[in-house]
């Protein structure tokens, strides 16, 4: 317990702040990753696709974008302010649904997205089809994001 105390309510907040962009950007890492190895091979057999490849492998990326954001929304909130512990850990709460949630959504959006390579590639004109499957998983991202600048904005210092 002396070593939470002794980070302070500005330390914690931080915490949090850094865990919701390592987590989101881990995961969009991983997600960008997933579609990139897909797209990778596709792109050897028809180089024409790389535009549309390249569409859906940058949509996972979007999470670690988002978790960037909160991280700095909380550096702005935290920075040369007095921050309570208490606060300190609200903070680092809010910091949590992009953090989590965007780690997971990522890299499932990812999976999706190397899916709808895999459309890309046997059916060409039903790839927009696989976008639409990537934006649904884009919307628990988004819900995230809102949850998490929600709760950030509601804390009074």
């Amino acid at each position: 317990m002396d070593f939470i105390t002794s980070l302070g309510g500005k330390g914690i907040a931080l915490v949090g702040a850094a865990i919701a962009a390592a987590l989101a950007c881990a995961g969009s890492g991983k997600g960008t990753g997933l579609a990139g190895e897909a797209g990778a091979g596709l792109v050897t057999e028809d180089p024409g696709k790389f535009g549309k490849i390249m569409i859906l492998q940058v949509i996972p990326g979007t999470q670690g974008l988002y978790g960037f954001v909160i991280f700095f929304l909380t550096y702005l909130k935290v920075a040369g302010a007095e921050v309570s512990t208490a606060a300190g850990f609200q903070i680092f709460a809010a910091c949590l649904p992009i953090g989590i949630g965007g780690l997971i959504s990522a890299i499932a959006q990812g999976k999706v997205a190397a899916s709808s390579i895999n459309i890309l590639a046997k059916k060409p004109d039903h790839w927009s089809k696989g976008m639409i499957m990537c934006i649904v998983v884009e919307f628990y991202a988004i819900l995230c994001l809102l949850a998490s600048f929600l709760m950030l904005n509601s804390i009074s210092l």
